[in-house]
């Protein structure tokens, strides 16, 4: 079960004044496990408030082989990717781009809670992500979404980190029309500009823990490309890909009509749960060597017929009107 944790985070961040600082205490009876809960704020960037500042949140549960320790297991990354929890002035509450923190955070709780019980994963896992709660609102095809409160590259400065193996991006994706399914969504691998197949483990393991078939969502090129480069996006879901040589997959929390980012009242505390439960199982199976997010002979096929591709994670060349 998840839910406990996910209602948990849920409530901490339905707040005008929640911070950083305000998980971390959430965290402090698991220090004494390992756990680490590491806070940066950074002051907004236009067109947010110059004045304010957001703040990164980097939480690392440590596995009894993980690299903290000296081992050689792997390190999952878990990103709950958002532009803000919060639209204040304009919308009083937490907003529905909340999902990822809040799906981010609780499976941090949850792998937290599992170690002081003593089921320590092999390896370590990171969890990272922001709060902002009064960000600019802004337009995705029509469709009202949160801005950020500083650019995705800042974001991804703070929230990827080179010790992931593995990325999972948590992100609320309820303002297309897309993919249309109330829960969540994954997305294909992305990996060094290349847009690989769905992972069948990953595939397995949502199938597992929800007791439903697996719902997944395409990507395109331009998705894994930077966010500001002027094309479009289907959301920031996988821009960690941009800040990274690892295989990351989107975990898209959806639902069955057109929800903005900014609309409040619209997370689904169940739906984030099974979320929850997925990157909890992915994180066992991942850290242990008994779940890939790519075919790695496949992936050494692909390269030894087909170029570089790495330059689609860069902004590409200078276009002139």
């Amino acid at each position: 079960m998840a839910l406990k944790q996910t209602l948990v985070i849920f409530d901490a961040l339905d707040s005008a004044t929640v911070t950083g600082h305000s998980i971390a205490e959430i965290f402090e009876p698991y220090a004494g496990h390992g756990v680490t809960v590491e806070v940066r704020s950074v002051k907004n960037e236009p067109p947010g408030n110059p004045a304010k500042s957001t703040d990164f949140i980097t939480i690392v549960i440590p596995g009894t082989h993980g690299k903290k320790a000296g081992g050689q297991a792997r390190t999952l990354g878990v990103i709950g990717r958002n532009g803000a929890i919060g639209a204040r002035p304009a919308k009083l509450g937490m907003v529905s781009d909340a999902d990822g923190p809040i799906g981010a955070l609780a499976a941090a709780l949850k792998l937290a809670h599992m170690k002081a019980n003593g089921d320590a994963l092999p390896g370590d896992v990171i969890v990272t992500t922001h709060l902002s709660t009064d960000a600019p609102m802004s337009e995705n095809n029509g469709v009202p979404f949160m801005g950020m409160p500083v650019s995705s590259a800042t974001m991804n400065e703070y929230e990827v980190s080179a010790e992931m193996d593995a990325i999972l991006s948590l992100d609320a994706s309820k303002g297309n029309r897309i993919v249309k399914h109330r829960g969540f969504a994954l997305s294909p691998t992305a990996m060094q500009g290349y847009i690989l197949r769905m992972a069948p483990d990953l595939v397995t393991i949502m199938e597992s823990t929800t007791g439903q078939p697996a719902v997944t969502f395409p990507i395109s090129l331009q998705d894994i490309t930077p966010y500001d480069n002027g094309l479009s996006h289907f959301n920031s879901i996988m821009q960690p890909h941009v800040a990274t040589d690892k295989p990351v997959v989107g975990v898209a929390i959806t639902a069955r009509s057109v929800v903005g980012g900014s609309d409040s009242s619209a997370s689904h505390e169940v739906d984030l749960a099974e979320a929850v439960r997925f990157t909890t199982e992915v994180a066992k199976r991942y850290t242990g060597s008994a779940c890939e997010f790519f075919d790695a002979s496949e992936w050494q096929k692909i390269r030894s017929m087909y170029p570089d591709l790495t330059a689609f994670q860069g902004r590409g060349k200078a276009v002139h009107a």
